[in-house]
């Protein structure tokens, strides 16, 4: 059976921009990266490897990669896909050739996922491409033999990669229990739609916008070792800065990670107009989980005319460990018009009242900020310089 040809050809250039790559692997990875395809999502290009060659021919995703030369899937072997993706090697590499970021894609506890996501993600280190993995685990019923390959899979990959995000699906039972199988299954893939599209917002231009990119700082922030999360808050009227915030680092999908102590942080902000004390409320809010001592902290914000009252804040945390603490029940506030890429389990005030009891409130961040950048916008302005004068009127 004839496999894909490779075709790397985009007709994008780096004139200078950083170059990013989604690389879904197996059948939940390929899903995922057809929902982004569907959303059409721009600035990004979209790769699908599976063992399955039928699999592949059912995705419109723009570049496939069959693994191995049969076509007929792993078999639920993570060694048989390890063992297929070592075959194609090299055109994983050649795929992976000229991309400064790669967001690597898929479910755990299958075969062609498991074993083939440490494959990509090993090569991707090896080309100095820095590394972010998606990855979901299985729900309790698919029984405790997957759930174990699908444990021993995230091990694998956290080795590899620069950061990772887990999505546990067995979530979707508890949280989406009022809407259908498929549309649950569609909300661990909007994750990865909302983290790839914070990161492009964050580091990449629209063609129209004069942009100081600096995707270095990206790469600091990114490179602590450890889990990541990455959210959206989006909130108008009184408080929204606040309130923006906290939604940004609230997400009920994700594992259970314990948010505090980030060894980096980017934060982007956007809106129409920023005032004078938004930047303080904001950071306040993001004080409770980051490193305030030795983490690598950004500032940015960017200015939409377009936005009118809204604000949104983009938040990437990363150098997170799981948090094995016992759970203390809280009621948590229903979640309305809440749209969030990777955060913690916990909400904002949660997570605050945890740092109360085991260390004095950590102050209001004071970090040297860099202006990030996010596409259809009009105007960049340094918020370094609102966060400076608010220390300074103190």
């Amino acid at each position: 059976m004839s496999k894909y040809g490779l075709d790397t050809d985009d007709g994008q250039v780096n004139y200078g921009k950083a170059r990013f790559i989604v690389f879904g692997v197996g059948g939940g990875g390929g899903n995922a990266v057809e929902h982004m395809v569907q959303e059409g999502l721009n600035g990004v290009t979209f790769v699908a490897a599976n063992t399955d060659r039928t699999a592949l021919d059912n995705l419109t995703v723009p570049h496939k990669i069959q693994l191995g030369s049969e076509g007929l899937g792993a078999g639920g072997n993570p060694e048989e896909g390890r063992r297929y993706a070592e075959e194609d090697e090299d055109e994983i590499r050649s795929m992976l050739d000229g991309y400064n970021m790669v967001f690597i894609t898929a479910g755990m506890g299958g075969g062609t996922g498991t074993g083939a996501a440490p494959v990509v993600a090993r090569v991707a280190k090896e080309m100095g491409i820095l590394t972010v993995a998606v990855v979901t685990t299985p729900f309790d019923f698919e029984g405790k033999k997957r759930m174990k390959s699908a444990k021993d899979g995230v091990s694998q990959l956290t080795e590899l990669v620069d950061a990772i995000i887990t999505i546990p699906n067995q979530k979707l039972l508890k949280i989406y229990k009022q809407i259908s199988f498929t549309d649950a299954l569609k909300k661990a893939d909007d994750v990865l739609l909302h983290a790839v599209s914070g990161l492009v917002q964050i580091v990449d231009t629209a063609d129209n916008v004069v942009i100081n990119t600096d995707f270095r700082d990206v790469r600091t922030a990114m490179t602590a070792k450890g889990y990541a999360m990455m959210g959206i808050g989006r909130a108008s009227g009184d408080d929204r800065a606040r309130q923006a915030a906290e939604k940004a680092i609230r997400s009920p999908l994700l594992d259970d990670i314990r948010l505090e102590n980030a060894k980096g942080l980017l934060v982007n902000i956007t809106a129409a107009e920023l005032m004078m004390s938004e930047p303080e409320e904001i950071a306040e809010a993001l004080s409770s989980i980051a490193d305030l001592e030795e983490g690598n902290i950004f500032y940015g914000y960017v200015q939409d005319e377009s936005m009118g009252d809204e604000i949104h804040v983009t938040v990437i945390a990363t150098g997170l460990t799981l948090d094995d603490r016992p759970k203390v029940a809280v009621q948590q506030a229903p979640i309305q018009n809440l749209q969030t890429a990777p955060a913690g389990h916990v909400s904002a005030l949660e997570s605050r009242q945890q740092a109360q009891q085991a260390q004095p409130q950590a102050q209001s961040v004071q970090a040297q900020a860099q202006p990030q950048t996010a596409p259809q916008v009009k105007t960049r302005i340094d918020v370094n310089s609102y966060l400076k004068s608010q220390q300074h009127n103190k």
